[in-house]
């Protein structure tokens, strides 16, 4: 049984969304998140994180890193995780196929983690309510994990037309202020889906 997962996340924001929607996904399983500064810097350091870890960490502990796509080609960036977290002695749950012992788990985020508020456009307009219930239907933002330009700037733009954020967003508030409505059964983001149920497999 896993007793504790710990999350490896690339910005602060990521790590504040977590805290909030994790307790939703596993309950009262213990957790921790550690974020990086940006993606660049968790790309850099991952590596020596992961051998770091490797000397002490309980087996029934699990891993979880968490990376925005961006601009990156999905299938590379998740390589290249794999790649790290196998040759620092790791078994991840990709290379088993999800069958039978594995400690990492790599999940991207499609393409950035406003992606996911995207998918609960219920919970955006909770915390801000002035937005039209109608955005998800337009079809720029029908599929969350295809937006293009970028998933913060986007949201932005429809926060700063309804009167928010009008000095520019501001993504650790925006991540808390969201994440405290959101409901994990609802999300249509595929990105979340797939890690609300790779943390669940977990459990």
């Amino acid at each position: 049984m896993t007793e504790k997962i710990i999350f490896f996340v690339e910005e602060p924001s990521a790590k504040e969304a977590l805290k909030i929607i994790l307790p939703k996904i596993v309950g009262n399983l213990e957790t921790d998140i550690i974020n990086f500064q940006c993606k660049d810097d968790l790309k850099k350091n991952i590596k020596r994180r992961l051998i770091g870890y490797r000397s002490w960490i309980p087996d029934n502990w699990k891993i979880v890193i968490l990376i925005d796509r961006d601009d990156d080609d999905c299938r590379e960036l998740k390589n290249y995780l794999e790649d790290i977290s196998i040759s620092t002695g790791y078994c991840t749950k990709t290379s088993t196929g999800g069958v039978g012992y594995f400690q990492v788990i790599n999940r991207i985020i499609c393409e950035e983690l406003e992606a996911w508020f995207f998918g609960d456009w219920a919970a955006v307009r909770s915390a801000y309510p002035r937005v039209s219930a109608n955005v998800p239907r337009q079809a720029s933002y029908r599929d969350p994990d295809l937006i293009l330009g970028g998933t913060w700037e986007a949201l932005e733009r429809i926060l700063k037309r309804n009167g928010y954020h009008q000095s520019g967003l501001r993504k650790i508030e925006c991540a808390i202020n969201i994440s405290i409505h959101m409901d994990i059964n609802r999300n249509c983001s595929r990105s979340f889906i797939g890690f609300r149920d790779s943390v669940i497999s977990l459990m």
